[in-house]
């Protein structure tokens, strides 16, 4: 089985869909940003959730949101993107979700959320706000993405 675990921010809201036999599955879809020789590279990740596990999470996630998923790493797709070029599509299959202690955090304890007003208690964040996630900084706060979603 392939594993992985990224961090990063939600290019979309989340969007919820039901399969024919009444199904649930949720799709997000995460930018996970990195810096190498000194340009900032954006990987997009589709992320897909099964079943109604996390329904108290979702409706707190929104554009811009700050998540780590865990879950299986499924086979990469190959497409072409609206002006020909090859693209390659990352899918992970979610078996965990977290709320990222990156972000903004206000004075009451809330974590702020993208645009919204939206904010979700601080301790609903899973990690204390002096905690990291296993090497690396965190990222700079970031209230929006340039980058199109390529999916």
């Amino acid at each position: 089985m392939n594993f992985i675990q990224i961090a990063g921010h939600l290019g979309a809201d989340p969007e919820v869909r039901f399969t024919s036999t009444g199904k649930k599955v949720t799709i997000l879809r995460v930018a996970a940003r990195s810096r190498k020789a000194g340009k900032d590279h954006t990987l997009w990740w589709r992320v897909t959730i099964w079943g109604e596990q996390y329904d108290s999470m979702i409706p707190h996630l929104k554009k811009g949101s700050a998540i780590i998923v865990s879950g299986t790493l499924e086979a990469p797709e190959i497409y072409n993107n609206r002006e020909g070029t090859p693209q390659v599509s990352m899918n992970i299959t979610a078996s965990y979700l977290q709320f990222s202690p990156f972000g903004k955090t206000d004075r009451e304890g809330m974590k702020s959320t993208q645009d919204s007003g939206n904010q979700v208690p601080y301790e609903m964040a899973g990690q204390a706000a002096n905690s990291s996630s296993g090497g690396g900084s965190a990222p700079s706060d970031q209230q929006g993405f340039d980058d199109e979603v390529p999916f």
